[in-house]
């Protein structure tokens, strides 16, 4: 039984939908204009003071990943450190957001979904850089980092309160975000994966699939950051290799449908379509907001998550470090997220829509979010809907992994927390219950999350800009950049 049938049993329905009109309406508001804003102007403030540098290394950076550990102080090499980033963010907003996206704000969702993975590249570059910069040990001498730490450190102990807010809201986030979303979408893949599939009519229960990735995900998390980047230091580079070539094969497959779905990403961008049934005359801020806040839920660039991971890494020169993390966003978005919007936007077939059966682009459908992805790659390849399933399964679990480090960063900093095993089982409950609940709810919820993440680390982003100049133009001159020594700290 879910939340809501709970609600609408004892009579409290009414309100329930009050909240969740609510919700929806404070988290259109944010991604309708300060945010999105603040995420925009922050990505190509650093990008013209940097001197573009992360656009223009992008190449280059590659070449670092097979680079050893060239510090003595973390506790991951810097792959893992990539890795376990990504981990958080190559999950269910490679599928099932991409396709919300377009369902929320049309094909034009996707052109701001690459404006904000270009700009992007440049946030990452910059909180992965101060995050090593200001990086600290706990009490029990592990290396953490994270924008809560270079609030306090950088700017200052009056701005604790800051930082506080920032570990607040991603504590929530952990949550709602890395959590939940995660385990609803992997449930549904399940669900439709198997409908009519022996005997079951309606396919498996969400809660089965929940418990058994509540599970899996327990067993991993028990082991630490350790554990967590080894895993996903190799689930995550497979199933994104595997995941790309096959949405290659059906891009290649409806090759002509390429022109289309390039020409309507463009036009619908600044004329404003929507899905669910092709219906048009959505206004151009519903793709602008469905496709900032799905890209950040995709890449997290601006946000102050993945500065958490990369804090950890053993190097010694937090530009490069800064380098590597950068790279979590051209692949997360411009790379995947991209093959997905393509296999979406060129699948055409006999699908419904408002008016019944027709043949139409199978964005122009009813179905939504990962239904909607799995229905596009299953009309090219045989059994897409498994691999869909396969992949969400694969990728959200990883995302759940990544991003209860997260949480238990947060939760340290907040209050001294030592040993995590409690959080470690109320995480996997989460799970669970995220399996269950209704995705539009746990979407919109998502977006707030974000925000209450995204608007702290930003206005650091900015107060420390002098830093993450300073640190970039020593590096271009001497190929290196200064660390900090932390053995005192």
């Amino acid at each position: 039984m879910t939340f809501q049938s709970i609600m609408q049993a004892s009579g409290g329905y009414p309100a329930w939908e009050g909240f969740k009109d609510g919700v929806t309406a404070f988290s259109n508001f944010l991604w309708s204009g300060p945010l999105t804003i603040l995420l925009l102007g922050t990505g190509l403030f650093l990008t013209l003071m940097t001197g573009a540098i992360c656009l223009r290394r992008i190449p280059s950076s590659f070449k670092l990943l097979g680079q050893k550990s060239t510090g003595t102080e973390g506790e991951i090499t810097p792959f893992q450190a990539l890795a376990t980033a990504m981990a958080a963010t190559v999950g269910t907003g490679n599928i099932a957001g991409v396709a919300t996206a377009i369902g929320i704000g049309g094909p034009g969702a996707i052109f701001w979904m690459w404006v904000v993975a270009i700009l992007g590249v440049t946030t990452k570059y910059a909180e992965s850089l101060l995050a090593v910069q200001y990086r600290t040990k706990n009490s029990s001498g592990e290396v953490v980092g994270g924008p809560m730490y270079y609030i306090e450190e950088g700017m200052g102990k009056k701005y604790k309160w800051l930082a506080v807010t920032f570990a607040c809201g991603a504590l929530f986030a952990a949550f709602v975000t890395g959590n939940m979303i995660q385990s609803n979408s992997v449930a549904s893949a399940v669900t439709s994966a198997t409908r009519g599939m022996g005997g079951m009519e309606n396919g498996i229960p969400t809660w089965i699939t929940g418990g058994v990735v509540a599970l899996a995900v327990f067993a991993v998390i028990i082991g630490g950051i350790k554990s967590i980047g080894k895993v996903a230091s190799r689930l995550v580079p497979t199933m994104a290799v595997v995941y790309i070539l096959v949405a290659l094969f059906v891009i290649i497959a409806n090759w002509d449908q390429i022109p289309y779905a390039f020409g309507s990403i463009f036009h619908y961008a600044f004329t404003g379509s929507a899905a669910g049934g092709g219906f048009a005359g959505a206004a151009v801020i519903a793709a602008i907001r469905a496709g900032v806040a799905r890209g950040l839920f995709s890449n997290e660039a601006g946000q102050g998550s993945a500065p958490m991971a990369h804090a950890a890494a053993t190097v010694k020169d937090p530009v490069t470090q800064a380098r590597i993390g950068m790279l979590g966003t051209v692949i997360d978005t411009l790379i995947i997220c991209t093959m997905t919007a393509l296999v979406i936007l060129t699948a055409t077939g006999s699908y419904v829509d408002a008016d019944g059966v027709a043949t139409i682009h199978a964005w122009q459908s009813t179905f939504e979010s990962a239904e909607l992805t799995s229905l596009a790659f299953a009309d090219t390849v045989p059994g897409g809907t498994w691999i869909i399933a396969v992949a969400m399964m694969v990728f959200a679990f990883t995302t759940v992994l990544g991003w209860c480090y997260y949480g238990e960063r947060a939760l340290g900093y907040l209050f001294g927390v030592k040993n995590f095993l409690v959080f470690r089982l109320f995480w996997c409950g989460a799970v669970w219950l995220g399996a269950v609940q209704e995705i539009d709810f746990i979407w919109r919820l998502g977006d707030v999350a974000s925000a209450a993440m995204t608007a702290p680390n930003l206005i650091a982003l900015l107060a420390l800009s002098g830093v993450i100049i300073k640190l970039t133009k020593d590096y271009e001159r001497d190929g290196t950049s200064e660390l900090r020594d932390i053995s005192d700290h």
